[in-house]
């Protein structure tokens, strides 16, 4: 077995599909399907549950990968070691981000990063936080922005970027839309439009709804920003959005209002797998956002949000 094969069985496993690995890698679909193959073949083990729309690793295949991502890392990080680590600069770093990073003080990062280090490849990857904690643990991913806290915290080191607190969102006709402030309780009797499931600023929204008293009738869930303000703005719903995002709303067409506390923050962290071996692109990754994280100030601040880590009211 070569290095390059079990960087062809990462790449599927990161792409979930034999055809995307293959155009991804330059090589053909028979070509890298015959290397999974012989994988299989040499351990003895199914890697992947194979469907015609897609793939996905096994138990087995999950332990596999695990190794395989540190023996490529280390594989890959030889030259650079051998010449003094840092000074070479180079090489690709696969980052999850959820789709609303775009409006947070991350996404001002990576332009500035790609000329500071032009050799450095940044595969930027869109999921939900939840699917990016995955790819952190899997190893297809090196490092993701997720939503504090994360389902298993304990297997992360992170460092922490926004917090931003939710404001209702609603139409400017909505019995709401005159108030100054909005308490949990209020919404009982609303339908909600939330961000899907996949992103865990859903449970966050609905487990505040629940302390509140009531579980939210939520009616539609969507990763989609403006389809869920559009929705908003036609009367289907309302939403809860992070104050940054509501800064940028149409006020013709959507109202948004402070809630009272205690309130629910989306909180973001840059996080990678603990313990696990960091490639040097990376480590010059993560030095680049530590030096441009503003950590005096309150926004991004870890310590003032313990209902967001402990799911208890604030005091």
């Amino acid at each position: 077995m070569e290095i390059r094969h079990l960087e062809y069985f990462i790449e599927v496993a990161r792409q979930k599909s034999f055809s995307k690995a293959a155009e991804e890698m330059h090589i053909s679909q028979p070509s890298i399907s015959k290397v999974i193959k012989d994988i299989e073949n040499q351990f003895g083990v199914t890697l992947f549950y194979r469907s015609t729309k897609y793939v996905e690793l096994t138990d087995a295949g999950g332990i596999i990968l695990e190794q395989a991502v540190k023996i490529v890392s280390s594989f890959q990080n030889i030259n650079v070691n051998l010449i003094g680590g840092s000074k070479l600069k180079s090489g690709k770093i696969r980052i999850g981000i959820p789709p609303i990073t775009g409006l947070t003080t991350f996404a001002r990062l990576f332009g500035p990063f790609r000329k500071a280090y032009p050799n450095i490849h940044l595969d930027l990857f869109e999921f939900g936080s939840k699917k990016i904690e995955i790819g952190i643990l899997d190893g297809t991913l090196d490092v993701g922005i997720i939503c504090i806290p994360p389902r298993e915290k304990e297997l992360y080191e992170m460092i922490c970027s926004i917090q931003d607190p939710l404001r209702l969102v609603v139409y400017p006709g909505h019995p709401f839309a005159k108030c100054e402030v909005i308490d949990y309780a209020s919404l009982i009797n609303e339908s909600f439009v939330l961000y899907s499931s996949d992103f865990s600023l859903n449970d966050v929204i609905i487990e505040r709804c629940m302390q509140a008293g009531f579980r939210p009738k939520v009616i539609f869930e969507t990763l989609q920003l403006e389809l869920m303000t559009q929705l908003v703005a036609d009367h289907f719903g309302i939403a809860l959005l992070p104050s940054t995002v509501c800064q940028h709303l149409d006020c013709k067409a959507l109202i948004s209002i402070p809630m009272a506390n205690p309130q629910v923050y989306l909180q973001l962290a840059m996080a990678w797998k603990k313990e696990r071996y960091i490639s040097h692109a990376t480590e010059e990754w993560l030095q680049f956002v530590k030096t441009r994280m503003d950590f005096n100030n309150k926004e991004f601040d870890i310590t003032q949000n313990q209902w967001f880590w402990d799911n208890a009211t604030p005091s």
